[in-house]
């Protein structure tokens, strides 16, 4: 694969030869100042006229690929980057497997492409919506500008979508892209077509789960469209899953240090049970039961993106060489899978039990399975950082049939240890296993900004690295006066 440098010289910074291209330059254009409206209208509450220290892409090398500096959000320079072009790339599965990977867009599949494509383009701008507030509460100037880091970078991940839309479904596709600008997270009347992306995200903890959780929900679905037999499409998630790893660092570094503080605490104050809520809370961190809440809740609200565990159209997408399996090329198999099985947990006569279905109706049960292990990864790592501590306490995600509503288990009760239980007793007890209104509240009140550098708010603690190797004292964000 050779480096693809970034063209620069055009409003729109992009590899794939706009220049060239003046009807889809025209187009993006046109859209331009209704991205830069919602951006003003709907991005960092407060931050538009401060100075971040941001990376932008200046190739498409996997290996060393960014610059850091200083910028205004604002004129953060989004553009339009897919991952070099593979010579004779081949589609490598379902029932076009081994034909040429398509460079146009194949008309017995248009609907299928643009409504997954839209989908994907929807989630990018509604978690810019949902952490607008962040920059207002954040505990440091490092975490300040990771936010916003992650901000810009779904812009641009919103970029990706709208150039494929644009370039390659005429009408259609530019009033897709004006409709991705109307919707707003959690509007009553004009929401974000996916339930995780209408949820609030009122806090830090609360931004920290959702990029480890909801991001590498993220993760999953852009490596499936990355294997896809639509090279444009391909090219594009392969690219954005370089920016996407770094939304998963902040999530997964953002609990870690979190966890890291509370046992600290609590080990200086000599608390050695976790669930003396009120001690831990009174030294001023997030206690261990209620972080597990949250981890609850995160998680089984991003099982829910993954659709339903048997679905006829992730079947015909897998079959239209549209969107395959994480990883698709690592896997031993024939790609088609014709006769394939998989085991799905359904209800049985009200019991959960593995029944194996067709593969390939069951895709979106391998994903989340896919899923559910990098997540466990993320989990060990954690526990890990509270066992060196010495304080006993084991994180744990939470039984795939709790608090779900989506799917095989949405109109099912049961406990995160998976255990079935009755609408009453799930009213009565749900404040034990999900965060409740105290919660949120003691929580809301340690989110108190701190903007010198260098300094950390009394929850979380300090990386063990700075960002592009910063010093410890770096002045990430320079606030505007």
């Amino acid at each position: 694969m050779t480096v693809q440098n970034v063209d620069y010289s055009t409003k729109i910074p992009n590899n794939v030869g706009l220049t060239e291209d003046r009807q889809v330059l025209r187009a993006l254009e046109q859209w331009h100042p209704g991205f830069i409206n919602w951006w003003m209208d709907m991005g960092p509450n407060g931050f538009q006229e401060a100075l971040v220290y941001l990376r932008t892409a200046v190739s498409v090398d996997p290996k060393g690929w960014a610059k850091f500096d200083y910028v205004k959000m604002p004129d953060y320079r989004w553009g339009v980057l897919l991952a070099p072009q593979e010579e004779g790339r081949k589609i490598p599965f379902g029932q076009h497997y081994g034909a040429p990977a398509w460079q146009e867009v194949p008309g017995e599949y248009r609907a299928m492409l643009r409504r997954l494509i839209v989908i994907q383009g929807d989630t990018e701008p509604a978690s810019v919506e949902q952490q607008r507030h962040l920059g207002k509460t954040a505990p440091s100037l490092y975490d300040m500008r990771n936010v916003f880091q992650v901000n810009v970078e779904e812009g641009r991940h919103l970029w990706a979508m709208v150039y494929l839309l644009q370039k390659y479904f005429g009408r259609d596709g530019r009033e897709e892209a004006a409709e991705l600008l109307q919707r707003r997270s959690g509007d009553a009347d004009k929401p974000r077509m996916l339930g995780a992306f209408n949820e609030a995200t009122p806090d830090w903890l609360s931004f920290h789960m959702f990029t480890f959780f909801t991001d590498r929900d993220g993760k999953m679905q852009l490596e499936s469209l990355a294997q896809s037999g639509f090279d444009p499409l391909s090219r594009t998630c392969r690219f954005m899953l370089t920016e996407e790893a770094h939304h998963m660092f902040v999530g997964e570094t953002g609990i870690g240090r979190t966890l890291q503080r509370t046992c600290e605490a609590m080990k200086e104050a000599g608390i050695e049970d976790p669930n003396e809520i009120d001690k831990v809370r009174a030294l001023g961190v997030i206690d261990l039961p209620t972080m597990k809440k949250k981890l609850n809740l995160h998680y089984s609200l991003s099982l829910d993106l993954f659709g339903s565990e048997v679905s006829t159209n992730a079947a015909n997408a897998f079959n239209a060489g549209i969107k395959g399996r994480f990883q698709e090329t690592k896997i031993e198999d024939d790609h088609r899978l014709e006769n394939a099985t998989y085991p799905v947990l359904k209800l049985v006569n009200g019991e959960i039990r593995r029944v194996d279905e067709p593969a390939l109706t069951a895709i979106n049960m391998r994903l989340r399975d896919d899923y559910t292990a990098d997540c466990q990864r993320g989990l060990d790592r954690w526990n890990k950082i509270i066992e060196r501590t010495g304080v006993q306490y084991k994180l744990e995600l939470p039984h795939v049939a709790f608090h779900r509503h989506i799917g095989e288990f949405k109109e099912f009760q049961a406990t995160p240890d998976g255990t079935t239980v009755n609408e009453a007793t799930w009213n009565r007890d749900r404040d034990k296993w999900l965060p409740s209104k105290n919660d949120g509240d003691f929580i809301q009140s340690l989110m108190k900004p701190v903007t010198e550098p260098g300094k950390f708010a009394s929850w979380i603690a300090p990386p063990r690295v700075g960002i592009d190797n910063k010093p410890g004292d770096f002045e990430y964000v320079k606030i505007a006066a």
